[in-house]
């Protein structure tokens, strides 16, 4: 259980995690282990939620793995995680199709984990049963997700940037929810269409100067 949340503002999108480790009843001190609860892969940062062991899993596949993958869109977000539910039950025998079991009425299997996607390409959300979602604003996942995402609500429009307000969101969420715990983690990336915007900014005033020469 933990918090990762993911605000989009400004042309950045900055990611924001808790650290705590629990294992059952037991809480592992922040002085004995800091968990980043996010891996990184080129310029895109993947963020994990629940089983803990998942993100072994990930690590273990991406070292197996031919190249990095590409998290561009929903469409390449989501064949990387149906690579990654074919390969669990390929690879990793001790992985159970369903967390409900047959009977809870879904008609998808379901890792009982959900992930955040921040890309150069927008800020994504992989749900329980695979399913990719794109938001514009905000996001979060995990046990403090409904204080972070409050946070996120109340203070999106402010001044502030889109690292003060998840930095903010993942601080509700740890003074409101006893599975989520200190230090936070923080990382962005910058929005590829800022970028191209700043591009073709730079490029037009280079067009009026020599106009003007």
């Amino acid at each position: 259980m933990s918090i990762a949340v993911a605000v989009r503002k400004g042309g950045h999108i900055a990611l924001a995690t808790d650290s705590m480790t629990s294992m059952g009843p037991e809480r592992v001190p922040a002085e004995n282990r800091i968990d980043r609860k996010y891996i990184t892969l080129g310029n895109v940062h993947l963020a994990t939620t629940g089983w803990t062991l998942y993100s072994n899993i990930l690590e273990d596949l991406l070292a197996r793995r031919r190249g990095t993958p590409r998290l561009t869109d929903e469409r390449s977000i989501f064949r990387f995680f149906n690579e990654f539910w074919h390969v669990l039950h390929e690879r990793y025998s001790f992985v159970r199709d369903q967390a409900g079991g047959d009977d809870d009425g879904s008609p998808f299997g379901s890792l009982d984990s959900s992930f955040l996607v921040v890309a150069p390409g927008g800020l994504f959300s992989v749900a329980t049963d695979l399913s990719v979602t794109r938001f514009e604003r905000y996001f979060a996942i995990g046990s403090g997700a409904h204080a972070a995402m409050g946070a996120c609500h109340a203070l999106f429009d402010g001044p502030g940037s889109a690292a003060d307000v998840a930095r903010a969101a993942a601080a509700a969420a740890i003074a409101h929810d006893i599975y989520c715990g200190p230090p936070i983690n923080e990382v962005s990336v910058r929005e590829r269409r800022a970028r191209a915007a700043a591009s073709g900014a730079r490029k037009g005033a280079k067009k009026k100067a020599a106009r003007g020469r």
